[in-house]
């Protein structure tokens, strides 16, 4: 994903599914640093600390506790200073309304988590492959 070394921001409350995200970036030799908040809450901290390096992509859970994903892509797509940050779904969600909502809420994209390990690495080195040469505004 390559943009100047930027951290990558994942919003997952799954240890499970985080651990799997990790390993399947460095499986891909991905070397932007992975920022891991477990909630929509904690992430809208993280993107409004002045001290953090504001990521250029993040990955988006919807099904979380305190603030789940959809609530937080209302949030975060009303705000002028992240509303620009591209955000990719990964979700085990097979909720037709999840999918619309999250493109109306303006997603650049929306996966689902595959089950299988081998599966989910080509989900990821498809988002890989397509943020490395996508032009992203500063």
């Amino acid at each position: 994903m390559k943009n100047h070394g930027k951290p990558i921001l994942l919003i997952e409350d799954d240890q499970l599914d985080a651990m799997t995200v990790r390993r399947a970036l460095k499986e891909l030799h991905v070397t932007n640093p992975l920022a891991h908040v477990e909630n929509g809450d904690e992430a809208l901290a993280y993107l409004r600390d002045t001290d953090e390096t504001r990521p250029s992509l993040i990955l988006l859970d919807l099904n979380m506790p305190v603030m789940g994903g959809i609530e937080f892509l209302r949030v975060a797509k009303m705000d002028d200073d992240l509303k620009r940050i591209p955000v990719v779904v990964l979700t085990t969600s097979e909720e037709q309304r999840d999918k619309v909502e999250s493109f109306d809420l303006g997603v650049a994209g929306y996966m689902r988590k595959p089950v299988d390990y081998r599966q989910f690495v080509e989900t990821m080195r498809t988002i890989d492959a397509y943020w490395t040469v996508s032009e992203l505004p500063e």
